[in-house]
Formats: structure tokens, C-alpha cells, sequence
């Protein structure tokens, strides 16, 4: 089966690894420009142009999928199928029609639910206890196509945007294999989902990071994971930010009657008040500046004022 690869970031390179694993002919591989980073601004590659060259694939990197001279050096090939993994860029409806099987997306959700750009963040943040992946057929739609095959996995506690990530990209490879498979064989047959069941999860904003204490705890431990490692979670502390990195799952425990956002020391647990009487504790917390610090290396360093709170 001859395949076109289209993907960026680090959680497309297992699909693209196990696609070279299973002798599929990869013609080419689509992904991002590279991108200035760091102090001296030095050109990095995209995770998944590391990835092909390692393995001597060629590799093409337009900025627009639109521009005429893409749409005329893509129209020369002719793959079977064209799986697409977190490329960041809406597929235009010529290259949707280019190939036989159509243009194959797997996505990091269990569609209808989370559409969009950040489908991982907003199931941590949304509180779901199972997620998965889906392929589907692209169409020009937001992933709005027909559905071809899903697959369920549990977030755990200690879960954030990046270990649910990796499992779900592992997890997503195995799929879009059996997906390409099943396609050839022709014993697939897409399913149209559901848009009454359709939620949204828009691309995060640093804005989307600022807690908001009067939430309940359980509310703001999903969002603490939800929101790692980008915006963070975050609040200030003395006139300062104050990111939070990691926080305890709540328990049920005797109602707190204190004002949401007041700091609590208890036998060296870094402990905040939050809405409806509820109570969070705190794991790990870098102040602007500085290094990441446990909540008892954070309550060592400051001497909290009776009553002070974060905001």
C-alpha cells in the first residue's frame, strides 16, 4: 500500500515508526518548516522530519497547503492512502480527493467528542475518565468524517496532557495500521458520527491557564493536568506568578470554611482553600524565576501570613 505521510509533532512519530516497521511504501512524508528556537534562534526540524530522515525518507515542508506550487508537486503522486497524525494544517479538498482511500486521520479523542486542536488537554480538563483514538475519513469539515475505527484507553490520576499523550500515540499507531490494512481488504465500512453528540476542544490560550480558585478542587486538579506543560496552570503569588506543576487528587474531607485561594500549612502539606469548601493540595510549585520546588520545600523557603492567598 503506498502511503503519504502527513504529521509534525512528537505524538505522529509512532504511527510514521510503525508504518516503516510494517513495510508499507512510504512516498513521501509532509510536515511543518522548521522553526527558530532557543536564545540564538537556530533552526530546528519538526520530531517527525527527525524521524524520516533517520530513516532516509523524503521529506517535503510547505508553509501552505494552497500555494500552487504545493498543489502542483503533491497532484504527481498517486498513494493508496493519505494518513494524516497531528499535521496542523486543514487538509483542502484536492488533496482529500488525491487518493484512492481517501485521506486517513487519526485523532486523539473518542470522536464525536473533542473536536479540534487540543483534544487531550480538554478531556483532562473536562474530567473524563476514559478517553482513545479515532481514524477517520477526512472531510472538509472539522473532523466531522466518517469514522472507521475506535479505541478506548482509562486515564489514570497521575495522567497529564503528556503521558496521555504518549500512551495515545502509541495506542493510535496500532489503529491506523489496522485501519490502512482493513481499507485494503475492503472490509471497512465508515460510519457517519453523530453531531448531536459533538463537543469542541479549541486550541488552549495562555489565558485558559489562570486558575480560578473558586472552582471546586477536583475541578482545578483536572486542570493542573490538562494544562501540562502548556499554558500551566498558574496563579500569583505576592504580586507574582506562581506556576503550579502538580497537585493531589481531592478526598472527601470535613468542609473548609475558608475564603477560596488562602494558603494552608499542614504538617508541611501545601494545602489551598477552594470553592464550595473544598481543599487542594499542592505537589509542586516554581515561582517566577525560579526553580521547581515540592510543596514542603515551598512552605521552607516562604513564611506564610496568617490568611494569605493566591490569586
Amino acid at each position: 500500500m503506498n502511503i503519504i505521510f502527513c504529521g509534525t509533532p512528537q505524538f505522529a512519530v509512532p504511527t510514521l515508526e510503525r508504518l516503516l516497521a510494517e513495510h508499507f511504501t512510504l512516498e513521501l512524508v509532509v510536515t511543518n518548516p522548521d522553526e527558530p528556537r532557543g536564545r540564538g534562534y537556530e533552526m530546528h526540524p519538526p520530531p517527525v522530519k527527525q524521524a524520516a530522515v533517520k530513516a532516509g525518507l523524503r521529506v517535503f515542508q510547505p508553509a501552505k497547503l494552497k500555494d500552487p506550487v504545493t498543489v502542483e508537486f503533491l497532484s504527481k503522486f498517486h498513494p493508496d492512502a493519505i494518513a494524516v497524525v497531528a499535521y496542523g494544517h486543514i487538509i483542502p479538498k484536492w488533496m482529500i480527493d488525491l487518493p484512492k482511500h481517501g485521506c486517513i486521520n487519526l485523532h486523539a479523542s473518542l470522536l464525536p467528542k473533542y473536536r479540534g486542536a487540543a483534544p487531550i488537554q480538554w478531556a483532562l480538563i473536562r474530567g473524563e475518565t476514559v478517553t482513545g483514538v479515532t481514524t477517520m475519513k477526512i472531510d472538509p469539515g472539522l473532523d466531522t468524517g466518517d469514522i472507521l475505527l475506535k479505541q478506548e484507553i482509562e486515564i489514570g490520576d497521575n495522567d497529564n496532557t503528556e503521558t496521555l499523550a504518549e500512551r495515545l500515540s502509541v495506542l493510535g499507531a496500532d489503529l491506523m495500521i489496522d485501519t490502512l490494512r482493513r481499507l485494503a481488504r475492503g472490509d471497512l465500512q465508515p460510519q457517519p458520527q453523530d453531531h448531536t453528540l459533538a463537543t469542541l476542544a479549541p486550541m488552549l490560550k495562555k489565558e485558559d491557564g489562570r486558575i480560578h480558585w473558586a472552582l471546586k478542587a477536583e475541578e482545578i486538579w483536572w486542570r493542573v493536568r490538562g494544562l501540562r506543560p502548556w499554558p500551566g496552570a498558574y496563579t500569583t503569588f505576592r504580586g507574582q506568578n506562581l506556576h503550579i506543576w502538580a497537585a493531589a487528587r481531592p478526598t472527601a474531607a470535613e468542609p473548609c470554611h475558608l475564603e477560596p485561594g488562602t494558603l494552608v500549612a499542614d504538617h508541611g502539606r501545601l494545602l489551598v482553600a477552594c470553592g464550595q469548601g473544598t481543599l487542594l493540595e499542592v505537589l509542586e510549585v516554581q515561582r517566577e524565576g525560579r526553580k521547581r520546588l515540592s510543596g514542603r520545600e515551598f512552605l521552607n523557603g516562604v513564611r506564610l501570613a496568617f490568611g494569605e492567598k493566591l490569586v
